[in-house]
């Protein structure tokens, strides 16, 4: 008997492996090695000039890359009967606020804002930990509610909505607005697919558009008399409008990381080689290394690294959309909205549509809590896909 389950086990291993979906593996595996090249090339100057070493930053994302491949490898295999369980979801969703509370305390603080937990080794960023957390709480209540949802929307969206906004509230007291709007565009994004009305979609999304315009001429009118705004954020969205203006304060990241893509030109300036990273572009590795691989590639390389994610992402909603399981379509749905959101906002970010948030460009940046968090997403995905596919195989051949 033990025997016959070894061989069953190996089995369904090789099937697993077999009904992966290439399609997205391919990308993600393209994208977490390119980071290791560009967070090395991007890294090199302020890894020898802080620490005497230029490898310093290369090393640790390596690690982080293996790890992020480790954490991808456990999405793909784990049971997703455990992550339906409602004890294991609570579980989930109240260790994340204990997180959120215990960086608050005992958090280091960094330019005004506490956002890691500093451990001997590794430091952990809850907020990372969060997105994750809200997509798989929300994925399981709201397929719970997909039958009522329509019916009867306020109450059906009552208690998850509070809990999330607890969550992001924990958040903005860091404070990390990038995660929180993150956070929050994901929430809204799976309440849309778990079967709201056309109509009531349509009017959430007016007064989203109405509150973000209305938010953006507070800030513009009051300044940091608004309680809720403090001077350095002020700053950033004063770099937004005009960054020339502030180009030996705010507005420097801008305005350098416009010199950067501008450098770049078509085919840019080659791997290695940029300028801006050594020292006129802060945080060249993290919030910006989109700019230095513009710099370095020219466009032909950001273009290459947009359709490779946008390839990724597309993928991840179209086998959301294939699921006939509300838990994994909205799982995966949650997935490829917190990709598509960090990327939107760091683009913006770096091309001056949006203020600066600090929000790092996801797989590429370096960083190891939202390496390991988003590979891991990753996995999951691809674990819903082989077994769709499984599923999907073995109904053919019953036919």
């Amino acid at each position: 008997m033990k025997k016959y389950r070894e061989g069953s086990e190996g089995s369904m291993f090789k099937e697993r492996i077999k009904h992966m979906d290439k399609y997205l593996v391919i990308p993600f595996l393209v994208l977490s090695l390119f980071s290791i090249v560009m967070v090395y090339s991007a890294s090199s100057y302020m890894g020898l000039k802080d620490y005497n070493n230029p490898q310093f930053y290369l090393v640790r994302q390596t690690a982080y890359v293996i790890g992020g491949l480790l954490f991808a490898f456990i999405g793909a295999f784990f049971p997703f009967r455990l992550l339906k369980k409602k004890k294991v979801v609570i579980l989930g969703i109240l260790l994340t606020i204990v997180l959120l509370l215990i960086l608050l305390i005992f958090g280091r603080e960094i330019n005004g804002a506490k956002s890691w937990i500093e451990l001997p080794f590794f430091n952990v960023q809850p907020a990372e930990i969060a997105k994750a957390t809200c997509i798989w709480y929300l994925a399981y209540i709201l397929s719970k509610k997909q039958k009522v949802i329509a019916d009867d929307f306020l109450n059906s969206i009552m208690a998850p909505s509070l809990l999330i906004g607890l969550v992001v509230a924990l958040i903005l007291i860091q404070p990390d607005t990038g995660a929180a709007v993150v956070i929050v565009a994901i929430s809204a994004i799976m309440i849309f697919a778990s079967g709201v009305s056309a109509k009531v979609g349509l009017m959430l999304s007016a007064m989203g558009t109405v509150l973000v315009a209305g938010v953006l001429e507070l800030v513009r009118h009051f300044g940091t008399h608004l309680p809720f705004l403090r001077g350095y954020q002020y700053q950033r969205f004063l770099a937004f409008w005009d960054p020339f203006a502030l180009a030996d304060g705010a507005g420097l990241q801008l305005v350098q990381s416009y010199y950067a893509l501008s450098r770049g030109g078509l085919f840019g300036v080659g791997i290695g080689n940029s300028v801006q990273k050594t020292g006129y572009l802060p945080e060249p590795y993290t919030d910006f290394i989109l700019s230095i691989t513009g710099e370095e590639l020219g466009l032909v390389g950001i273009l290459f690294v947009l359709g490779l994610f946008t390839f990724m992402i597309s993928r991840i909603y179209l086998i959301g959309i294939r699921s006939k399981r509300s838990f994994e379509s909205l799982m995966c749905i949650g997935i490829a909205t917190m990709f598509f959101i960090q990327a939107l906002i760091n683009i913006g970010g770096v091309i001056g549509l949006m203020p600066i948030s600090g929000m790092t460009f996801p797989l590429l940046s370096y960083g190891g809590s939202s390496m390991l968090i988003l590979s891991g997403s990753i996995g999951l995905v691809a674990n819903i896909s082989a077994r769709d596919r499984i599923e999907r195989s073995k109904a053919l051949v019953n036919k």
